[in-house]
């Protein structure tokens, strides 16, 4: 083998190692320029829009969740809220407190456990977080103690922590007591503590420079941090309806991957997830986590992709925080959950998931079932960006020897957090050098 530029040259890796799914990356390079990218996404598809048709509304919580054991409660959330649209459901404040709080305990758990055991070892220098804990077991232990408070929520408000089972459209089956909400805070206090040294932790890393290029789309609320609510907007100035989403944002197939490309209608590529939803919101965040991130040199404005482990552990600190402000403003609802009419309708559902912006449709009968149901993941929303973005990242590193170039791309990768079975509804890598 050679790392010559212009000579013949093939990289292989078995599996990408550190996400979640299977997939690999094709990359071609002739006379010394990268002229083709392709993320190769081989997991066989998994036809949950087709399971969904002709169930009962109310089961759709249940079953979507099952698209995602690490974010469970997103595409819960955003089913319910396109189910409720389409059928002319209204919750009250208090149930979308607790939806807000559910989705907080979602966002630690998932963060923390991206940015300790799944992209700290790249800046590290280790090869897994277990050979990591090795030499910083304390380090470890905070973040798996950071990602167990997550849990904690999870398994208070949801019934367990993976696949709750206590939401349904409408709100919940059974609502906590302030006693039960109450008895996390002193959890989440040490959580505010521990996610800061988190913050201060990685912002001491290496980072690459570089820069994400084109559009940055995330939902967008008028006085709060997005999660569960808000228009959708972007960094060129969309600001539209979640009922628009199609008429702005269109998903094709393409022949190397079984996961659909999210595209903006008339051509272009878009980035969803963390930094997006930081650039947009910015201004909405407490004045902790924007004091912090002026501390970590990426005050308002954060476009390096490898500084996303930054943005998410300043997501950190802030879902920790907005949990401790709603469980101390909580009274328990009148109903945990609002009644489902014998209406139907075409209704949609956006929130923000840990790895960005997730879309649900759903047309609904009058017999309350499901006739026609789409769901847009944010990896495959995703995927044209990262290719794109690998394009010019192996660029400029061509010069690089096989193992160094292939342990670059990987990390490049893993910036995103991709979820690659969600998409299917890495890495094996090659390099084709001639």
């Amino acid at each position: 083998m050679t790392h010559t530029n212009g000579a013949s040259r093939t990289l292989s890796v078995g599996s990408l190692a550190r996400v979640e799914g299977e997939g690999s990356m094709h990359v071609v390079v002739r006379d010394g320029v990268v002229s083709d990218v392709e993320l190769r996404i081989f997991e066989p598809p998994r036809f949950f829009e087709a399971f969904l048709r002709g169930r009962a509304a109310a089961e759709v919580p249940d079953i979507a969740a099952r698209i995602c054991g690490i974010c469970p409660v997103a595409y819960q959330m955003s089913a319910c809220q396109a189910i409720e649209s389409a059928c002319g459901i209204a919750v009250d404040d208090q149930v979308r407190a607790l939806r807000r709080l559910l989705y907080c305990g979602e966002w630690i758990e998932s963060h923390t456990l991206h940015i300790y055991l799944l992209h700290a070892p790249d800046f590290l220098g280790y090869e897994s977080s277990v050979a990591l804990a090795q030499d910083h077991r304390a380090i470890v232990e905070r973040g798996l103690q950071l990602k167990k408070v997550g849990n904690d929520i999870l398994n208070v408000l949801g019934g367990r922590a993976i696949h709750p089972v206590n939401v349904r459209v409408g709100g919940f089956y059974k609502a906590p007591s302030f006693a039960e909400l109450d008895a996390l805070t002193e959890r989440l206090r040490w959580a505010v503590d521990a996610a800061i040294e988190t913050v201060q932790w990685v912002a001491g890393f290496d980072f690459p420079d570089l820069q994400l290029e084109g559009d940055l789309v995330a939902m967008q609320h008028a006085h709060e941090y997005p999660i569960t609510e808000g228009r959708i907007a972007s960094t060129s100035g969309l600001d539209i309806p979640v009922d628009d989403f199609p008429e702005y944002f269109s998903e094709e197939q393409v022949a190397h991957s079984t996961a659909l490309h999210g595209r903006m209608r008339g051509g272009g590529t878009y980035t969803v997830g963390p930094l997006a939803r930081y650039n947009l919101n910015y201004d909405r965040l407490p004045a902790l986590v924007q004091e912090l991130a002026v501390a970590a040199g990426v005050a308002r404005e954060c476009r390096n992709p490898f500084q996303s482990i930054i943005v998410r552990a300043l997501e950190v600190v802030f879902a920790c925080d907005e949990a401790l402000r709603i469980i101390a403003a909580y009274t328990p609802p009148a109903a945990p959950s609002a009644e489902m009419p014998a209406r139907g309708g075409t209704g949609h559902g956006c929130t923000e998931a840990p790895r960005g912006l997730l879309y649900h449709r759903y047309t609904v009968d009058d017999a309350g079932v499901i006739r026609d149901a789409v769901i847009v993941p944010p990896t495959s929303q995703n995927q044209p960006s990262i290719e794109r973005g690998l394009r010019e990242f192996v660029q400029v590193r061509l010069d690089l020897d096989d193992a160094e170039l292939t342990r670059q791309c990987e990390q490049a990768i893993r910036n995103y957090d991709p979820c690659i079975s969600c998409a299917t509804h890495f890495l094996d890598l090659t390099v084709d050098r001639g």
